[in-house]
């Protein structure tokens, strides 16, 4: 009777000591901001970034630090006060490889390749697959979408994707 050959149990994935994000790069669409450091409102709801021109993107400090083991989430607009871009605009134009890089307080630079995207409507939004526990470092990219200009406001999210590729 043949031996069972057993093998060797999957490395855990790479994974970045904890440090404050401070910007974040997406180099395809020419993407550049500081990040604020937002959590949660009152009422549990994450608090967002500000709206106006310029407005930078925002970390969410309920979720681990970028390269940390989990989902990291960075919350961005995607259009500005007046209707202009917002720092977000971009998110619809990246695909699968493309670089995220997110500059961290200990000096390093986490580097992630987008893995996809998906739009999600606000009153069915998948909680669990956006901010849920993962095995690697991963990134969440989210911004509104979906707008509905007879209503005024934007009825979805489109979330971003993205795992470590390195630092």
């Amino acid at each position: 009777m043949p031996t069972a050959i057993a093998s060797a149990p999957a490395p855990a994935p790479a994974v970045l000591a904890p440090s404050r994000p401070l910007a974040v790069r997406l180099p395809s669409v020419g993407t550049a901001s500081e990040l604020l450091h937002l959590g949660l409102r009152a009422d549990g709801s994450l608090e967002v970034p500000p709206t106006g021109s310029g407005a930078p993107a925002s970390w969410y400090t309920g979720s681990p630090t970028p390269g940390e083991r989990g989902p990291a989430v960075l919350l961005g607009h995607v259009n500005a006060d007046g209707g202009g871009p917002g720092v977000f605009a971009g998110l619809r134009r990246l695909a699968p490889g493309d670089r995220v890089e997110v500059v961290r307080e200990d000096g390093s630079t986490a580097v992630f390749a987008v893995v996809g995207g998906a739009q999600y409507g606000k009153d069915s939004f998948p909680t669990r697959t956006v901010y849920g526990d993962t095995a690697g470092a991963e990134l969440r990219l989210i911004t509104c979408d979906g707008h509905d200009p007879s209503a005024g406001h934007f009825e979805d999210n489109y979330v971003v994707f993205a795992r470590l590729a390195g630092a």
